[in-house]
């Protein structure tokens, strides 16, 4: 079906399913909350999982592994999931046509909006970009990432998760429940504002004179500044050559007064992950951005705006990688500079 005749029709068919979804996100919504908050087990690491399924569903990036779990979790309503997916699955499926959020990496900036698609793009790619570099993978906040069966054994990366005590304990439990490994990581116990997450690290075997590559995704903003600052110290004290790539608000986002902010802060609040760091955006992004990683001796390597952003007004969020000193000389890099330059727009 043509392209254009193929997003019309499935534009018909999601707007026809529009109640189905509804009803279905009705349903899903607050049994998430309400387990997670009963459970004590981290409800915003969902946001991840679920683009990841939706991903793998419409064909953009395989992942298998998030598939499988997002079907064994106690605290998904399956009835009302599927529901929630309809409008979405069932278009594609009877017109080919995937929606622009799920097609990310595309020409140009990616919004707001499409944030959790798009940074899981930016993660992968500086995933491969620095696999050969590395011998060891941290996976910060780690949540139901699954990038550890993304790795082969050709690549030669121990690959470290570390998280909450129970949300960790709730994500071996669903890995044994959906029949997948749970030995291709160490799984590292930790809360980044009461422990020193690096000791328990180094005690599971991370060698810190060994370069490493850190991923640290959709957790800086649920962390207060002297945890987030405290975590950026202790990855620069690890070996040249090692990298971190995080994603963040700004002060702005955190602070603003939107009805969906509102919302997002309230439902945060509602299972004790409120919305708490934010980083100062101002315009150019970039110079904020390696400024920030600067004061703790680390040099920007790479830096993504999510939204548009003016002379006058900041991007909503961002992305970053930056790397250990001396790693890289103060305005080298890793490779091509212009995949990694923001618009002139930005």
């Amino acid at each position: 079906m043509p392209g254009i005749l193929a997003a019309g029709f499935f534009r018909v068919i999601q707007v026809a399913l529009l109640p189905l979804g509804a009803a279905g996100y009705a349903a899903s919504v607050p049994r998430l909350l309400n387990y997670s908050r009963r459970a004590g087990v981290s409800a915003t690491l969902f946001a991840s999982l679920y683009t990841r399924y939706m991903q793998h569903r419409l064909g953009t990036r395989a992942d298998e592994p998030a598939a499988r779990l997002m079907a064994v979790m106690p605290n998904v309503s399956q009835e009302g999931f599927r529901l929630e997916t309809a409008p979405t699955l069932v278009g594609h499926l009877l017109t080919g046509f995937v929606p622009r959020i799920y097609r990310y990496p595309y020409q140009g900036r990616a919004p707001m909006r499409h944030q959790s698609t798009a940074r899981t793009s930016y993660y992968d790619a500086a995933l491969q970009r620095h696999l050969a570099e590395v011998d060891q993978l941290v996976v910060l906040g780690a949540g139901f990432d699954t990038r550890a069966f993304r790795l082969s054994s050709k690549d030669r990366v121990r690959c470290f998760e570390i998280d909450l005590p129970r949300t960790q304990a709730y994500k071996l439990a669903m890995l044994e429940k959906a029949g997948l490994s749970a030995r291709l990581a160490t799984y590292v116990s930790a809360d980044f504002e009461t422990e020193d997450w690096m000791d328990k690290l180094v005690a599971s075997g991370f060698d810190p004179g060994r370069p490493a590559l850190f991923l640290w995704e959709a957790v800086t903003m649920y962390l207060d500044r002297d945890s987030v600052e405290a975590t950026l110290r202790r990855i620069a004290g690890t070996a040249p050559g090692s990298v971190v790539a995080f994603d963040y608000f700004s002060r702005e986002t955190i602070a603003s007064r939107s009805p969906y902010m509102r919302y997002a802060r309230a439902a945060a609040r509602f299972v004790g992950e409120p919305l708490t760091f934010g980083i100062d955006n101002t315009p150019p992004a970039r110079k904020s951005a390696a400024d920030f990683v600067g004061s703790f001796g680390l040099v920007l390597e790479e830096h993504r705006n999510f939204g548009r952003e003016t002379r006058r007004r900041s991007a909503p969020a961002g992305f970053v990688t930056a790397v250990v000193a001396p790693a890289v000389a103060p305005g080298a890099g890793h490779g091509p500079q212009e995949d990694r330059q923001p618009n002139p727009s930005d």
